[in-house]
């Protein structure tokens, strides 16, 4: 899909050296990405210490 932004060109470069992004829609996808992935890391942190799984880690890392 085709848009046009008024991004500030100083940030947009930094962000493209911060990720080692050549291209301008490069960094934006990646941090459209990032912006949801952590979106979905707290939705799914509202769950923490209220689901009970019965999981034994030492067992599942082969520690007996």
């Amino acid at each position: 899909m085709r848009t046009t932004l008024d991004l500030p060109e100083n940030l947009l470069k930094e962000a493209m050296m911060a990720t080692h992004t050549e291209t301008k829609t490069a960094v934006i996808v990646k941090a459209l990405e990032e912006l949801v992935r952590k979106s979905k890391i707290s939705d799914i942190k509202k769950y923490r210490g209220k689901i009970d799984l019965e999981i034994d880690l030492n067992e599942l890392r082969d520690r007996n």
